[in-house]
């Protein structure tokens, strides 16, 4: 999720479209918090491991 934000945000930036910076923004955010909740051991979506 962290990768496809970091290249969402830079379609967005080479093609100056706000939208696609904005959903890069908001995927990467997203995905560092899911991966220190998933660092600390905290269960996400009621699950403790992927598998």
């Amino acid at each position: 999720m962290i990768l496809l934000g970091l290249i969402l945000l830079l379609v967005g930036l080479l093609v100056s479209s706000s939208i696609l910076w904005t959903i890069g923004i908001v995927l990467v955010l997203i995905g560092i918090v899911l991966w220190i909740l998933g660092a600390t051991g905290r269960a996400v979506g009621g699950r403790e491991r992927w598998y």
